[in-house]
């Protein structure tokens, strides 16, 4: 999927997900100027991120402890970032084309992003390598962390 696509595919994605999580009776909701400034959004709701696929990298760590521990630091690494309010969106993709998996990051600036990613131990161990894309989003994945706090059970 090319990256205009993927995002367009991602607003209607979480279009359809507010549509659907709304009850039968439920109003349109209003427009919310203190949300959306303090969000980062511009007139039409949206605002700039960085967007990272990860790729299979030159290094496959073969299984076991090593391996184990080098995941473990990938995990506590983006919470890490989530934590500090640069990491907005993380997960994993299908392996297609040795993609991964993306990070979405609360900042315009790739270089930004480049020293937040060089901080992830499959990057340091050549595991993975980064792809770095401008993104232009929905303002609303700003609280992605938040919700998801509330709906995780582990």
């Amino acid at each position: 999927m090319r990256l205009p696509n993927l995002a367009l595919a991602t607003l209607l994605a979480l279009s359809f997900a507010a549509g659907a999580a709304e009850p039968a009776t439920a109003t349109t909701p209003t427009y919310d100027a203190d949300l959306a400034k303090s969000l980062g959004a511009d007139e039409h709701g949206m605002r700039p991120y960085v967007l990272v696929i990860l790729k299979t990298g030159p290094n496959k760590m073969p299984a076991g402890e090593a391996r184990t521990k080098m995941f473990e630091g990938h995990f506590a690494n983006m919470g890490k970032l989530a934590g500090e309010k640069k990491l907005v969106v993380a997960g994993p993709l299908d392996g297609k084309e040795g993609r991964r998996g993306i990070f979405v990051f609360n900042t315009p600036d790739i270089e930004a992003a480049k020293t937040w990613v060089a901080t992830d131990p499959v990057i340091i161990n050549g595991e993975m390598v980064a792809e770095y894309h401008k993104f232009y989003g929905s303002a609303a994945l700003m609280m992605v962390n938040e919700v998801h706090g509330m709906i995780e059970k582990k």
